[in-house]
């Protein structure tokens, strides 16, 4: 099935948009390289003509060199966890000196619309995460997959986060937690989550990654005042009084992590896989979504740009 991504280069004559059939979960360590590595690694990717319908891309950037700016959005890597999402956002930032640096939280549909493109068509389905117990194994991972849902004054219901955000589902999320597992509170790390207040009709909601047409979804509302708090987690915590409330990210340890995250990832040369695939299987059909070759040169200036990000992010 592949890590969809799409990479688009716009410039003064243009864009090119390029494509990665695995290139979403190490989109983050990619780009915290810095421009000078990451422009010519990006457009080294196979072209792509038509678009992959955004519900089905993980991850994607949008470069533009003529106004120095950076949009991105992605669904793993350091970029997505609550405890390295704002270390990965600094240091990234860092790595592009210059540049305005901002996330797409409606991913593909957002780059289209930066583009002037008109939108696709939304997927209505939505596949809900089931709620969990409060002894899921899943809460005993560092970076837990779940959103929180927190229900009027008292009630605190955790669900997994593998699909749809639970502010699509609409008021319909209400029946379905009637009988959840109740949590009382939540006091983990989450990648998303949503205050609903039935009494006032209002919810807000926030998550780390991005949701395709994630701005029209208030529309799945109707009645309701609903409010987007992107990823300020902070917000949801004092709208529901504390009852979600996770640890404050560690922001030393977090940056030291992601710098030797991407170190890792730019250790050294990387070959040309596909090449390798067509020359082992020359009668195969051999798709063109690999990422290109990676120098020592490449790799090293690389690593120099990494290191001098971490320097100045530490150092502010």
């Amino acid at each position: 099935m592949g890590n969809r991504a799409v990479f688009v280069l716009s410039g003064p004559l243009g864009h090119t948009r390029h494509r990665s059939s695995y290139g979403a979960v190490d989109l983050g360590l990619d780009l915290a390289a810095g421009p000078g590595a990451v422009l010519p690694f990006l457009r080294g990717h196979a072209r792509e003509e038509g678009w992959y319908p955004d519900a089905m891309v993980e991850a994607g950037v949008l470069a533009d060199e003529d106004r120095r700016l950076l949009l991105l959005f992605a669904g793993e890597g350091p970029l997505a966890p609550h405890r390295t999402r704002a270390a990965a956002l600094e240091l990234l930032r860092c790595a592009w000196p210059g540049w305005e640096v901002n996330w797409l939280y409606d991913g593909q549909s957002g780059l289209r619309a930066h583009l002037g493109l008109d939108p696709q068509e939304a997927d209505t389905a939505v596949c809900p995460g089931p709620a969990l117990e409060a002894d899921d194994e899943e809460l005993a991972d560092p970076d837990p997959l779940v959103a929180v849902v927190t229900i009027g004054p008292d009630r605190c219901h955790v669900l997994a986060d593998i699909d749809a955000h639970p502010v699509e589902e609409g008021p319909a999320l209400l029946d379905r937690l009637r009988d959840a597992p109740d949590h009382g509170s939540h006091r983990l790390r989450a990648d998303a989550g949503i205050h609903v207040d039935p009494e006032r009709r209002r919810v807000g909601w926030w998550l780390n990654t991005a949701r395709a047409h994630g701005r029209t979804l208030a529309a799945r509302w109707p009645g309701w005042s609903v409010e987007f708090w992107e990823d300020r987690w902070a917000d949801h915590e004092r709208a529901c009084g504390g009852r979600f409330a996770p640890p404050a990210p560690d922001r030393a340890n977090a940056l030291a992590e992601v710098r030797e995250r991407v170190l890792a990832r730019w250790a050294g040369p990387r070959g040309d896989v596909r090449g390798r695939l067509t020359a082992a299987l020359p009668h195969a059909v051999i798709g063109r979504g690999f990422a290109p070759a990676v120098t020592e040169e490449q790799a090293a200036a690389a690593r120099v740009a990494v290191e001098r990000a971490y320097a100045a992010a530490v150092g502010s």
